[in-house]
């Protein structure tokens, strides 16, 4: 097939099932706005894409760039929709898909642009058997198979409605077919719109219409929030899959949540209830422990992150380090070999190789205003307790006693001190704690 092929994809609704002021096409999946996913699978089919959206959306016009976009003015349907878009076409193949199908593959996508020419038919459209067909519009077919035409829910009769194959949408012929039925379309239904699957029965005037038939679970719409999570949970079930295939371990798959940028090297062990979110990459051998959440952050070879650690945006982790439990890292670099294994939080920090952060330390990243940096030399040791007050640097090999406030720079191997002096004071304790109890009986 040498033509020039185009998708179009109908992004003009609001989606007001959503019940969002957000345009339906930029509704989340796995942490990517849900027209993403179907252009990413686009991008790998076809020659051009264009994208028609309706007034307003600059979102969602940025969102798609740098494919072309085309505005539908008025909302008056489907084919209308597809005629707005029609004479930005190159000639050649076009296949029109929507942005609310976000699970379509580029194998199927491959399989209806195939599938015309191998079956030398005029039009090829695809169609699914839904455990429940509910509103889909249904497939009328002849004797032989081939498609008449496409009664939408509300327009069929109880008999057409009991048929089981139903219209999933998206369809494949050459461009300028595609310009004809078009321009034949009138919004003689119940709903009063131009419906672009009217120009199946043109098509079939002309010559045979083949149905390609695809799972369910793929072409399902996505037009309200249920259908959102159903659309989340088949994405998951996808990427788990291919981490598995690919070599990774995924102890409780079902409570794995994955984004879909998400790279997992081989031999990484992801352990029950971990959250990953957009921008993470995990590198061979490491482990992620339960309950801990990672976005834009990149973790090391051999290293062991959490249980019910937090990695956030610009954190990088490097070799066989260790991140432990209610451990927050920010905008951070953990030198190779380097541990912070309890109750830290150490935000735009740089910190060296073999480093041992004790727990309960701080960087005191942020004045109200500025967010300011902390560097933390190779085989440096942290007392547990320790704020340090940034900007401030400390030199390697460099020791910090514990529960120090740290105000100023610390030279390399020095050993720094930063408490308050201690006060006893004798038999005070148990005056005062005497003198509360009395104050609490009083009422």
């Amino acid at each position: 097939m040498t033509s020039t092929t185009t998708a179009v994809i109908l992004a003009a609704g609001m989606g007001t099932r959503m019940r969002s002021r957000m345009p339906k096409a930029l509704q989340p999946l796995a942490n990517r706005p849900m027209i993403q996913h179907l252009i990413a699978a686009a991008e790998t089919v076809f020659d051009y894409i264009i994208v028609v959206v309706g007034p307003d959306m600059p979102e969602l016009e940025k969102a798609v760039s740098p494919h072309k976009t085309v505005i539908q003015r008025e909302r008056l349907g489907t084919g209308h929709a597809a005629l707005t878009a029609i004479s930005s076409v190159k000639e050649g193949e076009v296949v029109f898909l929507y942005a609310d199908n976000p699970l379509l593959t580029p194998q199927t996508m491959q399989r209806l642009l195939k599938g015309r020419h191998e079956k030398g038919v005029v039009l090829t459209l695809l169609g699914m058997r839904p455990a429940d067909p509910a509103q889909y519009g249904r497939l009328i077919t002849h004797e032989d198979g081939s498609v008449q035409r496409i009664v939408e829910y509300k327009d069929a009769s109880p008999s057409e409605r009991a048929i089981p194959l139903c219209n999933a949408g998206m369809m494949c012929a050459d461009s300028a077919s595609f310009q004809r039925w078009l321009s034949e379309i009138r919004p003689n239904n119940v709903q009063g719109e131009y419906y672009l699957t009217d120009i199946v029965e043109f098509a079939a005037r002309e010559g045979r219409v083949h149905c390609i038939e695809a799972d369910e679970k793929e072409l399902a719409g996505v037009n309200s929030r249920v259908e959102l999570a159903r659309a989340e949970a088949t994405l998951q079930e996808r990427f788990r899959l291919n981490a598995m295939e690919a070599g990774a371990t995924l102890i409780d798959p079902a409570s794995t949540f994955l984004s879909a940028d998400t790279q997992i090297d081989p031999d990484v062990i992801i352990e029950p209830n971990v959250f990953i979110g957009p921008g993470v990459v995990l590198k061979e051998g490491c482990t992620i422990r339960a309950f801990s959440h990672l976005e834009r952050c990149v973790v090391g070879e051999e290293a062991i992150i959490g249980p019910y650690a937090r990695l956030r945006p610009g954190t990088h982790c490097e070799s066989k380090t260790r991140v432990g439990n209610f451990v927050e890292l920010k905008n951070t670099t953990l030198g190779e070999g380097s541990k912070a294994n309890h109750l830290s939080y150490l935000g735009d920090t740089s910190i060296g190789r073999d480093v041992n952060i004790g727990a309960g330390s701080i960087t005191c990243n942020y004045d109200g205003v500025f967010k300011h940096k902390t560097t933390i030399g190779d085989r440096s040791f942290i007392g547990s307790n320790s704020l340090m007050i940034a900007p401030i640097s400390i030199g390697k090999e460099a020791l910090i006693a514990a529960g120090s406030i740290l105000t100023k720079e610390v030279p390399a191997r020095a050993m720094a001190f930063g408490r308050a002096k201690q006060i006893n004071k004798e038999e005070r304790g148990l005056a005062y704690q005497q003198a509360l109890r009395a104050k609490k009986e009083q009422g």
